[in-house]
């Protein structure tokens, strides 16, 4: 985060903002102004663009560039206009040149003369990705067109450091990956603590944070090949820009704020920076993995570990009888309530409290993923560690969607993560 940021959520949340449950943070950002936003705002953005005019000098400089193109470089962008950011690696899934599918469509945009727009473009490609570095080469040289020169910039050397500044300044971080090979996206989640805003394909973070009142989204969360794909997400592209970002920027009360951008500013500070943190990140492996684990190995080591040895025991006993356990038959009736179905299985030498006897079906069609344990109703008759399981599921999916399944269960063993044996009725 800024500095900027920093003095603006002390003011509103307090200087150990970060060390609760942040419960309380949504309230807080809810009582800041429209006022402090947008100046909050314009700050970051007067910063991001003093950064990049001298590191835009420093870098024609090194190039060997002469005196006038030095000084030019100086007084680039515009601290008042809508400051667009897009930095990474350029290589072919990330789609980094999206935006220049049409070059005179974009040149359009940053140029119109009521309301204006400018980009900083940041990245570097693998030094044997031939194609990412081609994409570096086009959008370098898209640059350097002379009607866009003062409107859009392109920083060679991406480096943490300048990740910062970007982070920090830019009114929208865009993201044009192909689905689904956005591992994560953590420059979009950058962008929240300080006040910037998102427009990302529907991947990776952004398919969980994304709502109409945060910011803007690409995509309908499927995964395309077809040719004509990326034209049709570049069109999305360029009218989200023409019809929705550009208005929200540029539309003023009389105070000369965007109440429609700033209320997307607050609700993302609001909902979206608490979620997406180290903080809550952290807290979630301390509170639900490590101090249970922690717990879990005192218990096992007490007495002697006692508990240890019984598990150890236990394992044994799966690892020795697994092989032999099997089905045995499975009926089916469908009525009203439910499809009602029957097991027989055989545990050979497991007592019938090692396993549970599963129902489980896949998200598919629209339903979410679905398991329920059945009922061990008794022993099956005329068989030796026999038994009959059954249960009710709902119908409301077709019967082919459910398989039975026997996995083990113990109270002191997180299965599957410590024990992965697993039989499913073929």
């Amino acid at each position: 985060d800024s500095q900027h940021a920093d003095e603006l959520w002390t003011q509103a949340c307090g200087k150990e903002r970060w060390l609760g449950t942040m419960e309380s943070i949504p309230e807080q950002i809810e009582k800041l102004s429209d006022e402090d936003l947008w100046e909050f705002q314009t700050k970051g953005r007067r910063q991001l663009v003093n950064y990049v005019r001298h590191r835009l000098a420093l870098q024609t400089s090194l190039q060997g560039a002469g005196q006038e193109t030095i000084e030019r470089a100086q007084s680039v962008l515009d601290p008042n206009m809508l400051t667009l950011g897009f930095a990474r690696r350029f290589t072919a899934y990330k789609r980094p040149n999206l935006l220049l599918r049409d070059e005179e469509r974009l040149v359009r945009l940053l140029t119109d003369p009521w309301r204006p727009v400018q980009l900083v473009v940041a990245g570097k490609a693998h030094p044997k990705d031939e194609e990412g570095k081609h994409m570096v080469w086009q959008m370098a040289r898209f640059a350097r067109r002379p009607e866009v020169r003062d409107r859009v910039v392109f920083l060679a050397d991406y480096d943490i450091a300048l990740a910062e500044q970007l982070v920090q300044g830019v009114d929208l971080w865009i993201n044009t990956p192909s689905r689904p090979w956005e591992a994560c996206g953590t420059s979009g989640m950058k962008v929240l603590v300080n006040g910037g805003l998102n427009l990302s394909e529907l991947d990776g973070w952004w398919a969980e944070a994304y709502t109409p009142e945060t910011g803007w989204a690409l995509g309908d969360c499927q995964a395309h090949t077809e040719p004509e794909w990326d034209a049709l997400e570049a069109d999305e592209l360029y009218r989200l820009l023409e019809e929705e970002i550009v208005p929200a920027f540029y539309n003023r009360d009389d105070r000369n704020i965007p109440i429609s951008w700033v209320g997307r500013m607050r609700a993302s500070m609001a909902t979206l920076t608490p979620r997406f943190s180290s903080n809550r990140m952290l807290r979630e492996y301390v509170e639900s993995y490590y101090l249970p684990a922690a717990a879990a190995y005192q218990r096992r080591i007490q007495k002697k570990a006692e508990t240890a040895h019984a598990l150890a025991k236990w394992q044994r006993l799966l690892k020795q009888h697994w092989p032999a356990v099997r089905f045995l038959k499975m009926e089916i009736m469908t009525e009203e309530s439910g499809h009602r179905i029957h097991v027989h299985v055989y545990l050979d030498g497991l007592a019938p409290e090692m396993i549970k006897v599963e129902v489980y079906a896949e998200s598919a069609e629209g339903n979410v993923p679905f398991c329920q344990s059945m009922d061990r109703t008794g022993a099956l008759s005329g068989s030796v560690q026999g038994y009959v399981y059954e249960t009710t599921v709902p119908a409301d999916r077709p019967l082919g969607h459910y398989t039975p399944r026997i996995v083990p269960t113990h109270s002191d063993v997180r299965v599957p993560l410590e024990e992965t044996h697993i039989l499913w009725l073929r």
